[in-house]
């Protein structure tokens, strides 16, 4: 079992930032925790910070030293992590792979991305290069495409409708409403997805993640020693990551994520827990047919049930599983590199009772599930109270 525990967290809003650029975005986010955790600066020993592409939406490569620096953390070692959307989902495990090796005791793990500095054209272009170039991108495949080729797959299998994955989106919006750093919080209905502009079939304008900016960042110790730093820590007691092909076409079948599967049985098996022990989960939603898949993936519902479990209203808060309390990356926001992070940083509230109307009555433990282009990479991360 992982022995490390969360003691602060801090997150920036997320949406169009103007008035700040990436480095002070994510010297908001780490002061934040740092200042939670009742630690200065010099009390941290190293970062690990998760960004997809700051060298193509803002030029500026090297970034982990030039965030460390202008968060007041001059001479630290910083490491930057990239594995697309699931970029500080594998910072968070350098982190605590650092902590359990002994070398460090007090660590950051986050992250940043500031996406708005690209017209839209230009951010979907970089985004598709964590897709495969050869069979995907490079013949024009974008990634709305691509999980839209996923969401005929499991329509064709299991009969999922348009109304299931719109169920998912309204479910997202309302939650976000509680959420004070979420991009959109607005309530929206399932004809308003219906007829909103199709982006590929079936996926509509509000069946999409929107483009953010935004940081998040969290200071982990060891469990032992996390009683110094605040009187409610939250444990991490899985750690799990998995690889898939990076292209669709080289897959048995579209309508799963091996690397899911593969990377919540090993999260499942260090936590000596399963699926049914999992009270509620912050799963990656950049599309709402992931959504559907990863509740599946994650042994939540059957293969093919994901898609009535939502439109039941199974999944929603005060429900049977709920899903995306914060408002997932569909209502949420997704600045890609901030986002693995932003999901735990969830879980540490709720497993706090921080969580305001949007809280789970007696959540004990929680999961996050942040995917890396369409599944190539997987990290799990299953968080307990106290």
């Amino acid at each position: 079992m992982i022995n490390v525990s969360i003691v602060g967290a801090g997150q920036t809003k997320f949406g169009r930032h103007t008035e700040y650029d990436l480095r002070e975005l994510f010297a908001l986010a780490a002061n934040d925790a740092i200042a939670e955790a009742g630690i200065t600066t010099k009390g941290v020993q190293a970062i690990f910070v998760g960004n997809l592409s700051a060298d193509l939406f803002n030029r500026q490569c090297h970034i982990a030293p030039l965030v460390a620096d202008f968060a007041g953390m001059k001479g630290v070692a910083a490491t930057r992590c990239e594995a697309a959307c699931a970029s500080s989902a594998t910072a968070l495990r350098a982190a605590i792979l650092a902590l359990e090796s002994g070398l460090y005791d007090v660590v950051i793990a986050g992250g940043v991305e500031k996406m708005t500095d690209l017209p839209t054209a230009g951010v979907v272009e970089t985004l598709a290069m964590a897709a495969d170039q050869t069979f995907e991108a490079g013949a024009g495949l974008t990634f709305p495409g691509i999980f839209a080729v996923m969401a005929v797959a499991h329509m064709q299998k299991f009969g999922t409708t348009r109304e299931q994955l719109a169920a998912v989106a309204v479910k997202n919006h309302h939650n976000a409403m509680s959420n004070p750093l979420a991009q959109f919080q607005q309530e929206i209905t399932v004809d308003k997805v219906l007829s909103s502009r199709m982006v590929a079939w079936p996926l509509g304008l509000f069946d999409c993640s929107p483009i953010s900016d935004g940081a998040a960042a969290v200071v982990l110790v060891r469990t032992k020693d996390a009683r110094k730093y605040t009187d409610a820590p939250v444990k991490i007691i899985g750690s799990a990551q998995a690889s898939g092909s990076m292209n669709l076409c080289d897959r048995e079948n579209l309508h799963t994520l091996l690397a899911a599967k593969q990377a919540s049985a090993e999260a499942y098996k260090q936590a000596k827990l399963d699926a049914k022990d999992i009270d509620f989960a912050e799963v990656h939603d950049c599309f709402t047919i992931a959504e559907i898949i990863a509740t599946e993936d994650l042994g939540f519902f059957k293969p093919g049930e994901g898609g009535p479990a939502v439109e039941q209203g199974r999944t929603q808060v005060g429900a049977e599983k709920p899903i995306n309390t914060s408002g997932g990356l569909k209502a949420k926001g997704h600045p890609v590199g901030a986002t693995g992070v932003a999901q735990v940083i969830e879980l540490y509230h709720q497993l706090r009772n921080e969580a305001g109307k949007r809280q789970v009555s007696n959540a004990d433990i929680g999961l996050t599930h942040n995917v890396g282009g369409t599944g190539a990479t997987c990290c799990i991360h299953i968080c307990k109270r106290w």
